[in-house]
């Protein structure tokens, strides 16, 4: 009950007035949650209560162009950097732009490449990072193409089929987990679903499909870090490694039988890793 007095949901002003969606709950030490492409806050409310009881400040944020943040309709809105600059609007509202100021930045797949690109550019705002199911990008021009390639045929679906077919298509793995049965599951696709499709095609076209790899500068990000991925997360498996390695003070934890959405499909697990690392800060 304490903690739920200690609850916010509001929107705060991008720098060119784009509308964006934040909530935050508990006090403690702040840890701002990304979600990845296609995806909502809502992905992340298994980890509200539970976080808040280990003495956390759990903030959610939608990206513009997701949820219930605004949905711009000039592709030019849509930027890499706009989206890190929004981040840091986040964190100002989370935790304040007091010199000192600090926050966790935890990010899922494409939220937690964004997390990694503003630890690099502004690291005396970051404490430590929680990177799940995070890759560092792409380095070849090869695989950045393809990916762009795939990105325009995730954009192209949008368009031509809508979110809810999207989301309980194969889709759906990487979106709410291999569990659409569970309670949280069918809470974060009913909100994917309630998305603008034109938001996200800009949004992945843009931003997503155009985002830089950030492998050479992972060894200068000397935070704590911890690296989460699924065992059944085959594609991620490898940039787990990569990142483990590069990144100049991270671990690993593979959490077994667990795929690409593994705080959705083992909160419980996820939770208790997370809890373990922000206390040991």
């Amino acid at each position: 009950m304490a903690a739920q007095a200690r609850s916010e949901t509001t929107h705060i002003e991008a720098s060119d007035g784009v509308s964006l969606y934040v909530e935050a709950h508990g006090e403690g030490i702040p840890i701002v949650f990304s979600c990845g492409y296609c995806t909502t806050h809502e992905n992340w409310r298994p980890q509200v209560e539970p976080l808040v009881a280990a003495g956390a400040r759990v903030i959610l944020h939608d990206f513009r162009g997701h949820g219930l943040s605004q949905a711009p309709d000039d592709p030019s809105a849509y930027t890499m950097d706009q989206v890190l600059d929004d981040l840091g609007r986040v964190i100002d509202w989370g935790v304040g732009d007091a010199a000192g100021s600090q926050v966790v930045l935890a990010g899922h797949s494409f939220g937690g490449l964004a997390s990694l690109h503003y630890t690099a550019k502004h690291p005396a705002r970051v404490r430590a990072l929680v990177l799940l199911a995070t890759g560092p990008g792409f380095k070849k021009p090869e695989a950045a193409q393809k990916w762009a390639e795939q990105t325009e045929r995730t954009a192209s679906y949008l368009e031509e089929r809508g979110l809810e077919a999207f989301v309980s298509g194969r889709a759906g793995e990487t979106c709410i987990g291999r569990k659409p049965e569970l309670p949280a599951a069918k809470a974060a696709s009913d909100a994917i679903a309630r998305q603008d499709i034109r938001g996200l095609a800009h949004f992945g076209r843009q931003v997503s499909g155009k985002a830089p790899g950030i492998m050479d500068e992972l060894p200068g990000i000397d935070c704590p870090a911890v690296v989460i991925v699924g065992s059944e997360d085959k594609a991620f498996l490898r940039a787990a490694d990569v990142m483990e390695a590069k990144l100049a003070n991270a671990s690993a934890v593979v959490l077994p039988d667990m795929g690409h959405v593994a705080n959705i499909e083992d909160p419980a697990g996820f939770n208790a890793r997370v809890a373990d690392f922000l206390s040991s800060l």
